[in-house]
């Protein structure tokens, strides 16, 4: 039905408006939507709905790739969907690679809209995320003549120093596009999705290997073995809702507070059930997450990079509403031993968390760094200093407690050297510290019986005497743990 308000002169300008906004929308085609849903996965502009609040998607650069000057095929926005939205009320910037369109490459048009979409969120101070799903640079973009012009890894690189980023790869990802993820802060997967530098075709053109897409780069192996993604998520609900939880630990930029939850259970509160989960054997395991979850407000931890470096628990949480970044040793694999993997991935989360201003807190219940052949081979050494300069120049509230024992470099990886920037440090009961633990480290440094016995005394009293010349600001009752990291926030609370 005519609008009867409509001047005849707009009338033919906006009916072929809204039909070239129409065809931008469009995507693939009818066939290929039909397809993908049929194959149980959701489009571009469905994982956008997703993710972002209800009716806050303003789409920007709906036409690019909708004109055509030599009788080429137009290409609904170029095979990438992105613009304006809110996420839990606050202002993102959001782009989606569209597979159904040219397979989600990246032709010129757009690049412009990549360079766009990271510019905006540098210029605006907001996060972005960027969802993959595409085949890389356009094998058909040298057959046309185009100026040399910025791309969006470096808008990326620039925009990590400013504001959150996320990437969130949702199908196949190759070339440029998962380069361009890489930079991001944050990379989740989902399970069936493949990240890769080339694709199993180049990859056989140029060396004569013949793998699968999941030979080369499948969720599992780069959340376990390569660590390039930090989480994988079960489909694309899960990686919405993760990206969704994972932003809201962070301000919107490096220039604001990360916001307070002040709601639930985020009061002090004695922890009476602690003593069953730490055992009070330095030698037994335990699950280090069932303790970060008691210390922390209820449901507040989330995990980052679970299945890598397994020896460390990192991630965050919030104590009294206010997010913190956790940084644990796992005494439920290898002792809680800090391998290579490990200290990359908490030297990544401490950096992540001293340019957002959140606070740390570090657990520390470690017999040292990883030692031996293998060891030594995977610069076990190398990736402990650089965690251990990445604690050491954190800038922001830092708490530490020793729950049970740190030993050798072990324990200045965690933050325990004393005087050294902690909001507070602090100690359980019964800690046990040294330079390298007694059982076995006598027979290494050659004791006799009466020597290693001293040692072992000594070992065992560590934390009275560390008490004693304020190695720790305070030895406290396991249950009284919590409502003691409240206080240290509390008085950190205008830094």
């Amino acid at each position: 039905m005519a609008d009867p308000n409509l001047p005849p002169e707009w009338a033919e300008l906006l009916e072929e408006f809204h039909a070239r906004q129409q065809a931008g929308r469009a995507m693939g085609g009818e066939e290929k939507l039909a397809a993908r849903k049929e194959s149980g996965r959701r489009n571009a502009r469905e994982i956008i709905e997703l993710l972002v609040d209800s009716d806050s998607f303003m789409e920007l650069g709906t036409l690019v790739g909708g004109v055509t000057y030599h009788g080429e095929q137009t290409l609904p926005c170029d095979g990438i969907i992105g613009g304006l939205a809110t996420i839990d009320t606050r202002p993102v910037v959001v782009a989606c690679e569209d597979f159904t369109v040219k397979g989600g490459s990246i032709g010129h048009g757009a690049n412009a809209k990549r360079v766009r979409f990271a510019r905006l969120a540098a210029q605006e101070k907001i996060p972005y995320v960027l969802l993959l799903d595409g085949a890389g640079a356009r094998a058909t973009n040298a057959l046309e003549r185009h100026p040399y012009a910025p791309n969006d890894m470096i808008e990326i690189a620039r925009l990590n120093a400013i504001a959150p980023t996320v990437a969130g790869i949702v199908g196949s990802s190759a070339g440029h596009g998962a380069i361009s993820g890489l930079l991001m802060d944050f990379v989740v997967m989902t399970r069936n999705a493949t990240l890769f530098a080339a694709g199993p075709a180049l990859v056989a053109a140029a060396t004569g290997e013949v793998v699968s897409k999941e030979e080369l780069g499948s969720a599992e192996m780069h959340t376990r073995v390569s660590g390039v993604a930090h989480n994988m998520a079960s489909d694309e609900a899960d990686l919405c809702a993760q990206i969704r939880r994972y932003l809201g630990y962070f301000p919107g930029n490096t220039t604001r507070q990360a916001p307070l939850v002040d709601e639930g259970d985020c009061g002090p509160r004695v922890l009476s059930d602690i003593l069953t989960l730490l055992p009070r054997n330095s030698q037994t395991p335990y699950d280090i997450r069932k303790l970060i979850q008691r210390l922390g407000d209820e449901n507040s931890f989330f995990e980052f990079q679970p299945d890598y470096g397994r020896s460390m628990v990192t991630g965050f949480a919030r104590l009294g509403g206010r997010a913190v970044a956790v940084v644990a040793n796992q005494p439920a694999v290898m002792a809680g031993t800090i391998t290579a993997e490990a200290a990359d991935k908490a030297a990544h989360l401490i950096r992540l968390a001293d340019r957002f201003g959140l606070p740390a807190l570090f657990l520390a219940d470690n017999p040292g760094i990883m030692s031996g052949t293998q060891a030594e081979r995977a610069g076990t050494l190398r990736a402990a200093a650089g965690m251990y300069r990445a604690q050491s120049e954190f800038r922001h509230p830092k708490l530490h407690v020793t729950l049970r024992k740190a030993y050798g470099f072990g324990s200045s990886l965690m933050g325990m050297n004393p005087f050294d920037n902690q909001t507070l440090s602090l100690a359980l009961p019964g800690v046990m510290l040294g330079g390298l633990p007694t059982r076995g480290g006598d027979k290494a440094a050659g004791l006799d019986a009466e020597t290693a016995a001293k040692m072992q005394a000594i070992e065992s009293t560590a934390s009275w005497s560390t008490a004693d010349n304020m190695a720790f600001d305070e030895i406290v009752d396991p249950r009284q743990l919590r409502n003691a990291l409240l206080n240290g926030l509390r008085a950190a609370n205008q830094r």
